[in-house]
């Protein structure tokens, strides 16, 4: 029987199966019901005192009586009811039963719903407040209204999860859309979010791009460039589309840098790359130029000498047991500060001999955070030789006495062939601990005698370490005095090659305890 109960008549049954809620639903709830009434009447049963207990609809009478403490209902409203005279165990599987088959709204259903409102002229924030819902949620369902036809109607049919509908509303190209979700829909493979997000923005770049920052929002956008943004999207994160304008811009501008620095620094040329790096094919052709760093001015060595003095001032303050914790702070500080600067000073990029600049050049490079980088190395063009093909490497083929043939090896297969070359090498090494071992011992303790202008196969190091006093030594130390003898007792009759190579035959052909002597000597300075 249905009939109306006033809100003060209704308490809990005992025999109500829902014993947890969430907040949130029931903010949501609290709001529907105050914009537009309570749509589904509870289930109750009689009780003493002309009470009604509800077997069904708790949340609805909380959210209520919520609503009356808040003075938007009365507490004496009357509530539409369904009153049942079953026994309790039918009471207890009643209110199962309403509980147990609700059906949670599709959100593409929702995605209508509210499309349907907005078009009606309610705005978003009206439909937010109606129901309860953030403003960012609405619009996210919004979103899924535009989707392509071919996979709304999937999120419709449960076809694909909700996180899939967001991840291809990463672009609002709806032909491309529908284009992934037919290449996944035939992939042996179940697709997730973030491979559909990568597949349809596969035609676009992150704000965060480095050609983004080095253009510029307004720069792009002023030029016709388009930027597409999901819901929680940033300035990093969101979509350049125009990808060919943005690579017209950046370039134009790496070219405008690059001549600007060419007459600056009185090159030949520089020839910018929008890669962080100075790839193979850019600098095939070219040779590197000798450049090492200019000598300190008068300016600067004097400059050296008064932070030092400063150093030794400021140590002193440190190492006195006496000294104000707030002076302690200055002089470490100071410290660092000195140090910072001596480093910058002795930091000196290579400069080349003035008879080469005017012929020399340099490459630009498009560092990750957006900035033009021009790299300290000096490249020349390479002298041709005849005899030397220009895309591989010409071969011989035939014995004495034979027609000899001439073939050209691509370059794809050279390089190919110097992987594998490496790769029997690299073997062979692992194969043999005590050859790994000496090459280690040997790369670390060649680092002071090879040429640094060669190329280091390892970035193995092991220099003695610097002090933060120039030029101190403890020769009065046991433990000084016994290091110091230490490395005069190696031998060092290796470091006599010309080159690496001759220098490591060396090293291999010492006595075993002397090339287990250098391990100690590379270990123990604490930078292997």
């Amino acid at each position: 029987m249905i009939k109306s109960v006033p809100l003060n008549k209704l308490v809990q049954s005992p025999r109500n199966v829902r014993r947890h809620s969430d907040p949130a639903a029931d903010a949501e709830l609290r709001a529907s019901i105050a914009a537009h009434g309570l749509l589904q009447n509870l289930i109750v049963k009689p009780a003493a005192k002309g009470k009604f207990e509800v077997e069904a609809g708790e949340r609805r009478r909380r959210a209520m009586l919520a609503l009356a403490d808040e003075k938007i209902l009365a507490r004496d409203c009357e509530v539409t009811c369904l009153v049942i005279e079953d026994s309790a165990e039918a009471a207890v599987e009643t209110s199962l039963a309403e509980n147990f088959h609700r059906l949670a709204m599709n959100p593409a259903d929702e995605a209508q719903a509210f499309a349907a409102l907005v078009a009606g002229g309610a705005t978003v924030e009206d439909v937010a407040r109606r129901f309860g819902l953030t403003v960012r949620f609405v619009e996210g369902r919004l979103r899924l209204a535009t989707l392509a036809p071919v996979v709304f109607e999937a999120l419709a049919a449960d076809e694909i999860t909700l996180d899939i509908a967001k991840a291809f509303g990463a672009t609002s190209d709806q032909d491309i859309q529908a284009r992934v979700f037919e290449q996944v829909s035939s992939a042996y493979y179940a697709p997730n979010p973030d491979s559909i997000r990568r597949m349809v923005l596969s035609g676009t770049v992150r704000g965060s791009d480095p050609r983004a920052r080095l253009v510029g929002r307004d720069a792009y956008i002023a030029a016709g460039g388009q930027i597409e943004r999901e819901l929680f999207d940033n300035d990093d994160s969101e979509s350049w589309v125009d990808v060919a304008l943005l690579e017209s811009l950046a370039a134009a501008k790496m070219e405008e840098q690059a001549k600007a620095l060419a007459a600056e620094q009185g090159l030949a040329w520089v020839m910018p790359t929008l890669d962080p790096y100075a790839s193979h094919d850019l600098v095939e052709g070219l040779v590197r130029l000798p450049a090492e760093p200019a000598p300190l001015t008068e300016a600067e060595l004097a400059r050296l000498d008064e932070l030092d003095a400063s150093y030794d001032e400021h140590a002193a303050i440190l190492e006195d047991e006496d000294s104000a914790e707030e002076a302690v702070a200055a002089a470490g500080s100071a410290i660092e500060a000195i140090e910072r600067e001596c480093q910058e000073i002795r930091a000196r990029p290579p400069a080349i001999a003035a008879e080469l600049k005017a012929e020399a050049g340099m490459i630009l490079v498009l560092s990750r955070d957006g900035t033009p980088v021009l790299q300290p190395v000096f490249y020349g063009e390479r002298q041709a030789e005849p005899a030397e093909a220009d895309d591989g490497i010409e071969v011989v083929a035939g014995g004495e006495g034979s027609d000899k043939r001439r073939t050209t090896l691509s370059k794809r297969l050279v390089d190919e062939l110097a992987m594998q070359r490496r790769d029997v090498l690299a073997l062979h090494v692992a194969s043999d601990p005590g050859l790994a071992l000496d090459i280690m011992v040997f790369t670390l303790a060649d680092v002071d005698t090879h040429d640094w202008r060669a190329r280091a196969a390892s970035t193995l190091r092991a220099p003695v370490p610097a002090g933060p006093i120039i030029g101190f030594e403890a020769k009065d130390a046991p433990a000084s005095s016994g290091l110091a003898e230490f490395r005069s007792s190696l031998d060092e009759s290796w470091r006599a090659g010309d080159d690496a190579i001759s220098r490591y035959d060396l090293f291999r052909a010492l006595p075993e305890d002397s090339r287990a002597a250098w391990l100690g000597r590379a270990s123990s300075t604490g930078r292997a």
